[in-house]
């Protein structure tokens, strides 16, 4: 993110990073948080936020409507409500991931990057090939401030090119 620029922040509750994020793209750029969850208003006049869930055709479009350009950064802070049961858990964090892609190639304009939240699971190579299909660079990272017992890590997909584009 740099200043001037747009981001979409999913699963955007309680908004700490989407305060972040518009300190970063400053007075110029634009922050829209989407979340299931109610927040409150912030006082950042660059933070809009819209109360929906990511998978209606319906908050899509009113992201698109409130962007009025393609985006230039998607955060995915999408997690399911754990269940206890690891592989119903691990599934359902990798249907929010594809999701988060699936919003992201529709948001993102080209060069564009996105940051997803994931946890360790069984098809960790497959959603990284996914990936690797619409971004040139792909890397996993874990932040040091993530709990050493937690299974949470970042993909962090850079220079985005739509699937339309002849540059593969």
């Amino acid at each position: 993110m740099k200043p001037g620029d747009l981001v979409v922040h999913l699963g955007a509750a309680p908004g700490g990073w989407l305060q972040v994020a518009a300190k970063i793209v400053g007075p110029k750029g634009r922050v829209i948080g989407v979340d299931l969850q109610p927040m409150d208003p912030f006082r950042e006049p660059n933070i809009i936020v819209v109360q929906g869930d990511i998978t209606s055709d319906e908050t899509r479009q009113k992201i698109e409507d409130l962007l009025a350009a393609p985006a230039h950064c998607v955060i995915s802070d999408l997690a399911p409500k754990l269940s206890g049961i690891r592989d119903a858990d691990s599934a359902r964090c990798l249907e929010l991931n594809q999701t988060a892609l699936r919003v992201a190639a529709r948001l993102l304009k080209p060069a564009g990057n996105l940051l997803i939240k994931s946890f360790v699971n069984n098809d960790l190579h497959g959603f990284t090939l996914e990936l690797k299909k619409s971004f040139r660079v792909v890397e996993r990272t874990r932040p040091e401030a993530t709990r050493r017992a937690s299974s949470e890590f970042y993909f962090c997909a850079k220079d985005f090119y739509p699937k339309n584009s002849a540059d593969p």
